[in-house]
């Protein structure tokens, strides 16, 4: 599994991976205080040498799956850009810690360039955060799947998907107390139990790619360093 791969020579001693992906929500924007949590929580996974690229939610603003004023593909594309708004922000913020870029899907002249992988890959090589947004640049396709999209693309080691709670449950942990933990399980069987983690195309994409996704609470400080360095957090799908 390319997970238990051994780093390279590029890679910090401290660090177990040498690329990932990490797919954060858009309640990590629902506040100062939280903003300032997810800047030190990213610093300090960048500074175990790591390659770090980070796909933002816009659920704060809107969520295009739930709007019911618009139809779908209006609701996406405003999704979309609501992405936009929150990497420009954590851009911004990095940035007075460490060397961030931001790229996106869509382009906005003069703001924001649009994504290329190669471009991408050139500074990530050179240890600078990435922030990514606009998804997958079209509508129908959540972040989830941009996530795994950019991470096939970028040849990361794995799919971080930071959410809030321990990692992947039987069921819904918050609503059933007698939900399991599952700290490892296959693509196929998170997908035959519709446990709701990602979206059959995300999953797809790391399947087919030999991409694990590790499920993990991203508000405990800490995890995401610890995670990066080889500590058993989270679940793993692979």
């Amino acid at each position: 599994m390319r997970a238990e791969s051994k780093p390279s020579a590029a890679v910090g001693a401290s660090s177990l991976y040498r690329r990932v992906v990490l797919k954060i929500t858009g309640e990590c924007f629902v506040t100062p205080a939280r903003l300032s949590y997810v800047v030190r929580e990213i610093a300090a996974a960048a500074a175990t040498g790591c390659e770090l690229a980070i796909v933002v939610g816009g659920g704060n603003i809107i969520r295009g799956r739930s709007a019911r004023l618009v139809d779908r593909i209006s609701a996406d594309q405003a999704g979309m850009v609501a992405t936009v708004v929150n990497g420009i922000i954590l851009e911004r913020a990095l940035n007075r810690q460490l060397p961030a870029h931001h790229f996106s899907a869509l382009e906005v002249a003069g703001i924001v360039p649009l994504f290329a992988a190669t471009r991408v890959i050139e500074r990530l090589s050179r240890q600078h955060v990435v922030v990514l947004s606009g998804g997958t640049g079209n509508p129908l396709f959540s972040t989830d799947t941009a996530a795994a999209l950019r991470a096939c693309q970028l040849e990361a080691q794995a799919v971080l998907k930071g959410t809030k709670v321990k990692g992947v449950f039987s069921a819904d942990p918050l609503k059933d107390r007698r939900a399991r933990f599952l700290p490892r399980l296959t693509y196929q069987a998170a997908l035959r139990r519709r446990l709701g983690i990602m979206d059959a195309t995300a999953f797809s994409l790391c399947a087919e790619n030999r991409i694990p996704i590790i499920v993990f609470d991203f508000f405990q400080p800490g995890n995401l360093a610890g995670l990066i360095q080889g500590e058993r957090i989270g679940s793993m799908i692979c």
